[in-house]
């Protein structure tokens, strides 16, 4: 654990498995948004990927970062007139792990380990899309103040789990 800027960061390494637990995260999400939260019914076959952003992505390239939390966004394919709320959003609790808890964390006792912060995004995609394609897509733009904050650190796909750990941002140079 390092003490920081007021918040504590695990510095624990994050592996192949701890983003297999964070897909399971997002996976059991859409479940429950699907079914109980009723949101617009088209985007339910619209998933396009979910990815580790922010921070902990960040931790998951450089391995110095620190994981204070996980942010994780699943993106849509969008569908013309159909909205998406941009401050939908979910917090989850990662339990007890080798990355410990968090400061803010602990003041609600409802949470034993780090906290997962979920958001949805529809992009101007199609539902057959590469899903790097599109995230690379949805932050070279950068017209949201979302994607202009993602863009500043790596994204980490957990979905769908032929990519799991692919790097989609920022892109990979061509081989020389």
């Amino acid at each position: 654990m390092v003490e920081g800027r007021g918040q504590d960061r695990s510095l624990e390494p994050i592996t192949t498995e701890d983003l297999q637990t964070l897909a399971k995260f997002a996976r059991a999400h859409r479940e429950r948004w699907f079914r109980f939260e009723k949101p617009t019914g088209v985007y339910e076959d619209r998933f396009i990927c979910s990815a580790l952003c922010q921070g902990a992505a960040l931790h998951y390239v450089d391995g110095v970062n620190g994981v204070k939390d996980f942010d994780i966004y699943e993106f849509y394919a969008d569908v013309p007139d159909v909205t998406i709320p941009y401050r939908a959003h979910w917090c989850y609790d990662f339990g007890s792990s080798k990355f410990g808890n968090q400061v803010k964390a602990r003041l609600h006792s409802e949470y034993e380990g780090r906290r997962i912060d979920l958001f949805v995004r529809a992009l101007k995609a199609g539902v057959d899309s590469n899903p790097v394609e599109c995230v690379q897509n949805y932050l070279r733009q950068a017209k949201t103040t979302t994607a202009t904050l993602l863009a500043t650190k790596p994204v980490v796909l957990l979905e769908p789990n032929d990519l799991l750990g692919t790097i989609a941002w920022p892109p990979c140079p061509p081989d020389s």
